[in-house]
């Protein structure tokens, strides 16, 4: 699992791991919102990266301008 730093949000850290298919085998946030960020490692398992880019992309956590899935999306992004 590769880990990316985040900007902006409570979560410090995403690890992110993606077959070579693009299906997203696990993601583990390092901070943020326990509950929130397990549902959504759970959620998103076994999803092809850019339906979770295009669900998750923009989404923002009150007046941040980014939110931890928003993060998500733009190290998928960049993958």
């Amino acid at each position: 699992m590769q880990y990316y730093k985040t900007k902006g949000v409570c979560a410090r850290e995403i690890g992110v791991e993606v077959e070579s298919d693009g299906t997203i085998k696990n993601v583990e946030f390092c901070g943020g919102c326990d509950g929130n960020t397990h549902g959504l490692s759970n959620l998103i398992a076994g999803m092809k990266k850019d339906d979770v880019i295009k669900k998750l992309e923009g989404i923002q956590c009150g007046s941040k301008g980014t939110s931890c899935p928003d993060q998500l999306a733009q190290i998928l992004k960049s993958l």
